[in-house]
């Protein structure tokens, strides 16, 4: 009896310890930089980067955010002075830099809405034509907001007077996707789709889905009728091919399961003399990032935050360890 009272005392200390709430913080800026860091005595200015790879203008937006928050971060351990960035942003729309007009994709919400209401078709066809106006205004202006015009160097000197900057940080995106990962190591991809993907590829070679489907069931068909040619029951044959589909072997795409996602991202950075306009330092780097395991974190926003994290990382390190004149 005792033995069940200390039973239930530990499971309900079990359940009391689980109460409550997981904290998980993450400071970018452990410490402050030394007096000796690279940086130190130096202001930088940084301008939202062009965006050139896949996606639309808002989508744009978050990731100019997210690398410049990144920036920001490697800048200050190194030393530099920064500008709020708020603050650049707004002086930037002020000056006709960049525009404002083509992240505002959310105005026409209402007149697309009003399209499925019951509206005569001279209603709507009016409704359509100022939709497709509105549309073609906002691709007009949408490759402007996609990062910084082209500036001259008396542009370049105005925004480090304005912000009292050493230097100017531009930069582009030239590729922000999903891919998949061409490694077929099983720990990515679970056991069973490496044994079913490996077979599939030295079979059949490299094939779409659908042609994958297709030779798959005619392969089976054909196996399974050679079975039953030889005197094998039906029964035995309906588990033969509910074991085929179950392991993979069978009519399964190599594609349907096991697939592991991979996040690319490249990006070119020049930092320039704001008095001179002369860029003092460039480089470019592409990072891709995938799950460790079957197991590990694989939603986009982990494998991005890292492939941005380590390849901002490199290219200030770089910048700082070969820049001259700092």
């Amino acid at each position: 009896m005792n033995r069940l009272k200390y039973l239930g005392i530990t499971i309900l200390a079990l359940f009391l310890a689980g109460c409550g709430q997981t904290v998980v913080e993450t400071l970018k800026v452990t410490e402050g930089p030394s007096r000796y860091a690279p940086g130190s005595g130096k202001s930088i200015v940084i301008l939202p980067f062009a965006d050139y790879s896949e996606g639309n203008i808002e989508s744009a937006y978050r990731r100019n955010l997210t690398i410049t928050e990144s920036l920001a971060d490697r800048l200050t351990i190194n030393g530099f002075g920064l500008s709020v960035q708020e603050d650049v942003f707004s002086y930037l729309v002020d000056q006709g830099v960049i525009s404002l007009s083509s992240y505002d994709n959310h105005a026409n919400s209402t007149l697309t809405t009003e399209l499925s209401n019951d509206w005569s078709s001279v209603m709507k066809g009016e409704i359509q034509r100022y939709l497709d106006e509105m549309e073609s205004e906002s691709k007009g202006s949408a490759l402007s907001s996609a990062g910084a015009h082209g500036l001259t160097t008396k542009e370049l000197a105005k925004i480090g007077r304005h912000f009292n900057a050493d230097y100017i940080m531009r930069g582009r995106i030239l590729e922000y996707k999903t891919r998949q990962d061409p490694s077929w190591e099983p720990w990515k991809r679970g056991l069973i789709p490496f044994i079913n993907g490996g077979l599939n590829r030295i079979v059949f070679g490299f094939a779409d889905s659908d042609e994958y489907d297709e030779r798959n069931e005619g392969l089976t068909g054909g196996w399974l009728a050679g079975l039953t040619a030889y005197g094998i029951t039906g029964e035995l044959v309906d588990s033969l091919i509910w074991g085929a589909v179950g392991y993979g072997m069978g009519t399964v795409s190599h594609t349907s399961a096991g697939n592991a996602d991979q996040a690319a991202v490249q990006m070119r950075v020049w930092v320039q003399d704001a008095a001179t306009g002369d860029v003092v330092w460039t480089n470019r780097i592409r990072v891709l990032v995938s799950p460790e395991s079957y197991f590990a974190d694989t939603q986009y926003d982990a494998l991005f935050n890292t492939a941005i994290e380590k390849g901002v990382t490199t290219l200030i390190d770089n910048f700082v360890t070969y820049a001259y004149d700092l």
